[in-house]
């Protein structure tokens, strides 16, 4: 894989769906430019319309203008200013929110060279630079734990990730070379409201944290101690051809905390009540991840004739592997997991969006396998 070096100017210039920004490797030497702010913010249009990523329902237009994405950016870059960052590292594509923020406006805010990485093999960047900040995607962990001899030639590799939860391996890599070398910071956000907290991942999930010009505007919680996450910000976006909102309610449940920070309890759309007992079907792909061997795997919630709510697992077998209902179950079953899955469906692929996020709203294509 060879890094094409594109000027700043090619760079904004395609636009944040062009096939050579979201496809191709790239480099761009944001370090040569005397003032990049003068360069951007000349070059940034009025208004940038992105995407939903269509995982829980068709994809819906949002606007941003020019001005919200680059103090966005300035936020994200405060976020890693105390890691000294000498060089940067992007696996997330432009198309969406996420990439245009921290894989395009991101190093110029830093004033560092970016090395664009849009797929898993190929060539890791020159190793001559200390401390490098990674705009990761899920599978960017892997990546790193591959490469890491790359990782530990660093002083110091400073994650920043958002567009899903963090995998196992984010974990798994942080053990291994250390969190003195490896920091995680996440960042809450969506298309419709950007950026809204961080944090910086330790192993006992510490709290999130509002953004600094992020104000809350939930109500009162309801009988299980969540409420739905709403928030006023200048950054929120609009639907084209309207104002502003004033404030947006998410599809997030929260538990609030002091002063204003609050812990994630799950996404409307991946939270079921299975016999009483109310699962997060983010978290238990977690679980099932470390006990199931296979190339990928979904829970799926579905509706059920006696319990009302349920949940269906959708396993991609590794190559070469022999997997069955009945081995997968015994696997579960040892694990002594609290909650199962109703069925076990084996497919070809899981639909997921280019940031790893499931496409719940597609049928899955079982294998001839069956269900």
């Amino acid at each position: 894989m060879r890094y094409h070096k594109l000027s700043p100017h090619e760079l904004l210039a395609a636009g944040n769906d062009a096939p050579e920004i979201n496809d191709t490797p790239w480099l761009v030497r944001w370090d040569e430019v005397r003032d990049p702010e003068a360069l951007v913010t000349g070059l940034l249009p009025d208004t940038v319309e992105f995407r939903t990523s269509g995982t829980t329902g068709p994809q819906e237009s949002w606007v941003r203008t020019g001005q919200q994405l680059w103090d966005e950016a300035g936020l994200l870059a405060g976020l890693l200013a105390p890691r000294r960052p000498e060089a940067l590292l992007a696996c997330a594509p432009a198309r969406h929110l996420f990439g245009a923020l921290a894989t395009v406006l991101l190093p110029a805010r830093l004033g560092v060279p970016v090395w664009y990485r849009p797929q898993y093999y190929g060539a890791m960047p020159p190793t001559e630079r200390r401390r490098w900040a990674v705009v990761g995607v899920p599978w960017t962990f892997s990546v790193l734990l591959r490469h890491a001899e790359w990782v530990g030639a660093a002083e110091q590799v400073a994650v920043l990730h958002s567009t899903a939860m963090l995998p196992t391996t984010a974990a798994r890599l942080v053990q291994e070379q250390g969190a003195e070398r490896v920091s995680v910071t996440e960042v809450f956000g969506s298309t419709e409201t950007g950026g809204v907290a961080s944090r910086v991942w330790a192993p006992d999930e510490p709290l999130w944290e509002l953004l600094p010009d992020v104000r809350p505007a939930w109500g009162e919680p309801d009988s299980t101690g969540d409420v739905l996450l709403s928030v006023s910000s200048p950054r929120l976006a609009a639907r084209p051809g309207r104002p502003q909102p004033s404030s947006h309610l998410t599809d997030d449940y929260i538990r609030v905390g002091p002063d204003h920070r609050f812990r994630f309890s799950g996404r409307r759309g991946r939270l079921v009540k299975v016999n009483g007992r109310r699962v997060n079907l983010d978290e238990l792909e977690k679980l099932l991840r470390d006990v199931v061997h296979c190339a990928d795997l979904a829970c799926l919630p579905v509706t059920d004739p006696v319990s009302g709510e349920n949940l269906d697992l959708l396993v991609v077998p590794a190559a070469g592997e022999a997997l069955d209902t009945g081995g997968v179950r015994a696997v579960l079953a040892s694990a002594g997991l609290a909650v199962r899955p109703r069925r076990v469906h084996f497919v070809d692929r899981i639909d997921r969006s280019d940031t790893g996020k499931l496409r719940r709203v597609q049928p899955p294509l079982t294998t001839r396998a069956g269900a």
